[in-house]
């Protein structure tokens, strides 16, 4: 459960909305829509614990230690670092108990399901947008985290990892994982996000995909 309460967040002085209330459920699987600049990635920041709200507080039913992983874009990324795929992805064993057997085995079984068998050795800087992306998901894929929060997760996807996305996404849901996904594809939105929150100047709305979907694309035909 992510529960805001009088939540306001933005640079200092400068909200990006007036002061709202929403609660995700345990096991929800949301998607958040709006338009460019109105907060959707510093909400996310904000529900994780790496920006500071300007007034209210963000209230989960888990410690945020071990208990929620981050999905950033990929432009928050060195693409220079001398780091390789196999070593991105291995990132996601942060804090686990498994022992190094299980974690070899977990790790092939996730580069299979992402399609990256035979680039483990690439390094970051030769890996395409697609084959990152895909990348710094199958790592997601080896966290445990009860709660996931994925920004713009679909950037620089083909269709493949377009579908391999959703594919684990539905996966993830179907565990009673908590997700909260910003997308700007609205079709993919409908197609396979059961509920929404729109972020508006004026405040948040949460409510069935279909209904805000309609409603974002009325305010901006508008």
């Amino acid at each position: 459960m992510i529960h805001c309460q009088a939540l306001r967040w933005g640079a200092p002085g400068q909200p990006l909305t007036p002061a709202v209330d929403f609660e995700l459920p345990k096991g929800s699987l949301t998607a958040v829509i709006g338009a460019n600049g109105s907060g959707k990635s510093s909400l996310l920041k904000v529900i994780a614990g790496l920006q500071k709200p300007l007034t209210g507080k963000v209230i989960l039913d888990v410690p945020r230690k071990g208990s929620l992983s981050f999905l950033p874009q990929q432009q928050h990324l060195d693409r220079q670092f001398p780091i390789s795929l196999q070593a991105i992805v291995a990132a996601g064993f942060w804090g686990s108990k498994q022992s190094p057997e299980i974690r070899s085995h977990r790790l092939k079984t996730v580069l299979e399901d992402w399609c990256l068998t035979g680039l483990e050795q690439r390094a970051l800087m030769a890996l395409s947008g697609g084959e990152l992306q895909r990348a710094l998901l199958a790592r997601l894929s080896l966290a445990e985290a009860p709660v996931l929060l994925l920004d713009e997760p679909d950037a620089a996807l083909d269709e493949l990892g377009q579908s391999l996305l959703w594919k684990h996404l539905h996966a993830w849901h179907a565990e009673g994982r908590t997700l909260v996904v910003v997308c700007h594809d609205l079709a993919a939105v409908r197609q396979h996000m059961p509920q929404t929150l729109l972020i508006k100047s004026s405040g948040c709305v949460l409510g069935p995909s279909a209904e805000l979907i309609h409603q974002q694309s009325h305010t901006q035909v508008a």
